[in-house]
């Protein structure tokens, strides 16, 4: 008998999420209503409250691109069924969803007015003298509504911080790599100066100096140009998140994953193959593909759960970010996408970007390295016949 896999199991999330709850509320209310009949002679009244159920649940799914209007229906729309249905039906559940959704969303006054409305309808109805409405039910419902407001208030607060630090590293960054760019390239094209004024001053009285002076000058523009490629190559990517210490690499995934997790994600890292040392571009080139992965996962997709896999070989680097959100929606979202696949492309590997086999976006690279043991062997023969 094959086991039950629980890891493999998930809740629905994005507009799977909007239909399962809207069908789950609908079938309760369903049931609810279903008490009424033969013993509530009030055909109308039966009708009228589940077109009204009805109507709530099928406008729900539409929240994402509706918030506003969706929420305020939803809430005019259960005060309606609630007059007209003598049972406490679970429709309430819709409007407190569309609570929470416009407070996470950062729409606080709309969300507390929203709330207000709900708590002065329900206390009009115990002062109206409605038996099933008291005092009681009346505080007890402003609670729940304003422990809702809070928690999405929470959630948008925790999503706005991470995006706001994550904006303060990629410009404490770019003042880094300026940093780096004055004192890389400006040390290398003041030694191609020099080198280039000792030859012209050679040249008359002592050409082979000049001539060594020269080679010399190749070889320094040829280093600068190379760093100058890779520096511009990073500040190209304008929405680029990164820590400020100097060539992060994949030692510290550990703060990525934790960054990750603050924003919501739960993120799951594999390894394969040997862990041994890696260059420090293919290091750095890892962790920036992973981190702007991440940073993707946490923008665009909406996904809650990623899975990062990285395969060590002796010659190559494969990894791979795959999530379970949207998929390649985002795709054309800033030059995260570019910006990867150029920096995998210097290393003269590949990156593909796009939908994932189960579903969600994944992002696969290919790092290549020279082998280590093959260049200390090649160096080690090139001495011996040096020495012969």
């Amino acid at each position: 008998m094959p086991r039950l896999d629980v890891t493999r199991l998930r809740l629905p999330t994005g507009p799977r999420a909007d239909l399962a709850l809207a069908g789950f509320v609908l079938v309760l209310t369903g049931v609810a209503e279903g008490q009424r009949l033969g013993s509530d002679g009030s055909g109308a009244s039966v009708a009228g409250s589940w077109a009204l159920a009805v109507a709530v649940c099928a406008v729900w799914p539409l929240h994402r691109r509706h918030p506003v209007a969706v929420g305020w229906w939803t809430a005019l729309g259960t005060g309606a069924y609630y007059l007209l249905s003598t049972v406490d039906g679970p429709l309430v559940m819709i409007p407190v969803a569309a609570l929470y959704a416009l407070a996470a969303q950062g729409r606080i006054r709309v969300s507390v007015v929203m709330a207000a409305v709900m708590v002065i309808g329900v206390g009009a109805g115990a002062l109206a003298g409605t038996g099933d409405v008291t005092g009681t039910a009346v505080f007890m419902l402003t609670g729940w509504l304003v422990a809702v407001v809070a928690l999405g208030a929470m959630r948008h607060g925790r999503l706005a911080y991470a995006e706001e630090q994550a904006r303060l590293r990629a410009t404490e960054e770019r003042l880094r790599i300026a940093r780096e760019v004055h004192d890389v390239i400006g040390h290398t094209l003041s030694m191609i100066h020099v080198q280039a004024s000792s030859a012209l001053h050679r040249m008359p009285r002592n050409p082979a100096l000049a001539e060594e002076a020269l080679a010399a000058v190749k070889q320094s523009s040829k280093e600068g140009l190379r760093e100058l490629r890779a520096t511009l190559g990073i500040l190209r990517q304008a929405d680029e998140e990164a820590p400020t210490s100097p060539a992060p690499g994949l030692s510290r995934m550990d703060e990525l994953v934790s960054s990750a997790t603050r924003a919501g994600l739960v993120v799951r890292v594999e390894h394969d193959g040997a862990r041994a040392p890696l260059p420090t571009p293919v290091d750095l080139a890892a962790y920036r593909i992973v981190q702007e992965s991440l940073t993707n996962a946490v923008r665009h997709s909406g996904a809650r759960h990623v899975v990062i896999a990285l395969q060590h070989g002796e010659r190559e680097l494969t990894l791979s970010v795959t999530d379970d959100g949207r998929g390649p929606v985002r795709a054309g979202h800033g030059n995260g996408i570019t910006g990867m696949t150029e920096r995998a492309r210097a290393l003269g590997g590949t990156l593909r970007a796009g939908a994932g086999a189960p579903g969600g976006f994944t992002v696969r690279a290919r790092l290549p390295f020279p082998d280590p043991h093959e260049t200390t062997g090649g160096a080690a023969h090139d001495q011996d016949s040096a020495g012969g």
